[in-house]
């Protein structure tokens, strides 16, 4: 028995060998097919033109060649050059990405031109470059901006809007603040779009965009997207205390002075406007858990809703169909009506205006 137990193994002992460095092999041309495709991305949404073209060219030349000379064991034997070439060329893109710096100094498109500037005395907030714009279309507007002074201790409630362009999964999300005197006023994380460029949610991952945190008039920045590009607006009433929205105010206001004196790149899954709510709110409640749906920012509502974070006794789908504000918003063009009273209308947890 012991001798047929060495003579297996010696005999196995070599396939097993094979085996392991076919696999080996095989996870090293995976990992290089990898960064192949990085870098094709990296070099398409960080360079123009003819420049694009010929990195395009030498990156695909250099990759092409090691993942060849990888498939052919025999051609390791003979040349070694396709793996020096395509080392080069790998650290030369590497060093081009890490020498990448977000910068304030740009031609901005108009709707991000200027920065937030706020100003913080006791419970007195002056807000500068408050975005206020009549959106006729996507192209046809008229530019606002404004100063506008908010008493803290006035702040009266939160909600929560996700505006849904991109299918059921991904939504962008707003924070509204609103005041006991009537008045609201809305955050938003958003790409700093250089005049004529357009939203990539791929080129986010590159470094594509910086970012901009927006305070914004609701008939301008919540306006445009249910009444003039038509995506789909879900409005929820938040449970918070004074004391919170104040602390969750303030945080937005900080975040805005730090990335005014310091410009940060966009990122789709780790910097955007779902996480810095996200990271704002664990600044008043530490433990709150990480969960799937602050990436597909679509269910966000849905995580809130679990933490107990919106309107007690309703179930969720039933906040989510209440609080869809297309029809109002939409209506409140045609009626004259004030649009931030029109939309709010019916929404579990927020009260009618006779009730208030």
């Amino acid at each position: 028995m012991s001798t047929y137990r060495t003579t297996h193994w010696h005999s196995f002992g070599p396939r097993f060998k094979r085996l392991l460095a076919m696999a080996a092999g095989a996870a090293l041309w995976l990992l290089i097919a990898g960064f192949t495709l990085w870098g094709l991305l990296a070099i398409r949404f960080q360079t123009e033109g003819i420049v694009r073209w010929a990195v395009l060219a030498a990156w695909c030349s250099a990759s092409i060649a090691m993942l060849a000379w990888l498939a052919k064991p025999k051609w390791r034997d003979r040349a070694r050059w396709p793996a020096i070439v395509f080392a080069i060329s790998g650290l030369a893109l590497l060093g081009g990405w890490l020498a990448l710096r977000p910068s304030h100094d740009r031609i901005w498109a108009d709707d991000v031109a200027r920065l937030l500037r706020a100003e913080v005395e006791g419970s007195r907030v002056t807000l500068h470059n408050v975005r206020n714009f009549e959106w006729r279309s996507e192209d046809d507007y008229t530019a606002r901006w404004e100063t506008r002074e908010y008493d803290l201790d006035r702040v009266a409630s939160a909600d929560l809007f996700l505006s849904y362009w991109m299918g059921p999964q991904i939504a962008h999300t707003l924070i509204s603040f609103g005041f006991d005197d009537g008045r609201q006023v809305v955050f938003s994380l958003e790409i700093r779009k250089e005049r004529d460029e357009s939203f990539s949610a791929i080129g986010g991952f590159f470094r594509k965009f910086e970012q901009i945190l927006v305070a914004a008039d609701e008939r301008d920045i919540i306006r445009t997207r249910s009444n003039v590009r038509g995506e789909d607006v879900h409005l929820y009433r938040l449970k918070m205390s004074r004391d919170d929205l104040r602390r969750l105010f303030l945080g937005y206001l900080a975040d805005a002075e730090a990335l005014r004196r310091e410009p940060r790149f966009y990122n789709t899954l780790t910097s955007n406007c779902t996480t810095i709510v996200y990271d704002l709110a664990r600044k008043i409640a530490p433990r709150l858990p990480l969960d799937y749906r602050l990436v597909l920012s679509g269910y966000f509502a849905e995580y809130v809703y679990d933490l107990g974070g919106l309107a007690d006794g309703h179930e969720s789908a039933e906040l989510q169909f209440s609080g869809h504000i297309n029809d109002r918003a939409l209506a409140s063009d045609l009626s004259g009506e004030d649009y931030s009273v029109a939309i709010r209308r019916g929404v579990p947890g927020i009260p009618k205006p006779n009730e208030e």
